[in-house]
């Protein structure tokens, strides 16, 4: 008798995945169809649209291979392209150095005290991201804030203009626009580290630089690698900033696809090189998931 109650036992623990299966399923079906609605389809007609010509008076469904041609013979977009990825990696890497000092401070707070902070850090980001780089236009211009700052203080005897409309700008824009992305996930992973491995570490004669190399530093990988995925995506596809601050020196790979769809009215080759962008989007993304560390972030309790 009590063999057959413990596999009766089992069998309905046999029978709960089971019974899961559909909540699952229909808890996913959302998500299946606004990627299908909003990833999938919008691809598949940029993918017709780069086949088709285009004039001045929209696209016409005549198939050619003509844009293709002229994107993958065209050595100025690749140019273009790899700037924009130095661009997008210099501003991540500069937002990591500046993200893990708070993510730190702020894991090392009382709780309130904790809060109180994080809704600082939180509060210039309620302003919109337009917004926000629209403010560096009167802080970096001739006659802007530091200029004045500069002029009052007789360190310089005339407006300096290259504060603006180059590289440097760029940078700045980017960095102060997606740097909470990458403070949080550092701070959650570094929060949720258990403070009995660091006395652990300093009673086995760890210093402060051991306790950070070999406990701190691997233990909050997960979150540098997320910070650093979402930040580097978004600096990548940057459009706003290098328009607004950039100039003809600081244009992005996004601000020539924008120029095709809107001032020369060339839908086909606007569409060419929005896939060669998330193409190169899709490889980077690609080269990540194969380290050990990404593995250890979408799965966790994996140890191999």
């Amino acid at each position: 008798m009590k063999r057959s109650s413990d596999s009766s036992q089992y069998l309905r623990r046999d029978e709960r995945p089971a019974r899961k299966r559909p909540i699952i399923v229909a808890a996913a079906v959302p998500a299946t169809a606004w990627l299908i609605i909003f990833v999938l389809v919008p691809g598949i007609i940029i993918g017709v649209a780069s086949l088709w010509t285009s004039d001045l008076y929209g696209l016409h469904p005549i198939w050619t291979l003509h844009q293709w041609h002229r994107v993958l013979t065209t050595p100025l977009y690749f140019m273009l392209l790899l700037k924009t990825m130095r661009i997008a990696v210099v501003a991540t890497a500069i937002s990591l150095i500046v993200a893990y000092p708070v993510a730190l401070y702020l894991s090392q707070l009382r709780e309130s005290t904790k809060r109180a902070a994080l809704t600082i850090i939180f509060i210039p980001f309620w302003v919109g991201f337009v917004v926000r780089t629209f403010a560096w236009l009167p802080i970096l211009g001739r006659r802007g804030l530091l200029n004045h700052v500069l002029l009052s203080l007789g360190i310089t005897h005339a407006p300096i203009s290259s504060f603006l409309y180059n590289e440097g700008a760029v940078y700045l824009g980017l960095i102060n626009g997606y740097l909470l992305f990458m403070i949080l996930p550092i701070y959650l992973a570094l929060d949720s580290i258990d403070p009995a491995m660091l006395e652990a570490a300093a009673d086995l004669s760890a210093g402060p630089w051991g306790r950070f190399r070999f406990v701190l530093l691997p233990l909050s990988m997960p979150g540098v690698l997320a910070g650093c995925i979402m930040v580097l995506l978004l600096n990548f596809g940057a459009y706003v900033t290098p328009a607004l601050l950039g100039g003809p020196s600081g244009i992005m790979f996004s601000n020539a696809i924008a120029q095709q769809f809107i001032a020369d009215n060339n839908w086909a080759f606007g569409a060419c090189l929005s896939l060669l962008m998330t193409a190169a989007a899709l490889c980077g993304l690609f080269a990540v998931s194969r380290t050990a560390g990404m593995r250890r972030l979408l799965a966790p309790g994996e140890t191999r």
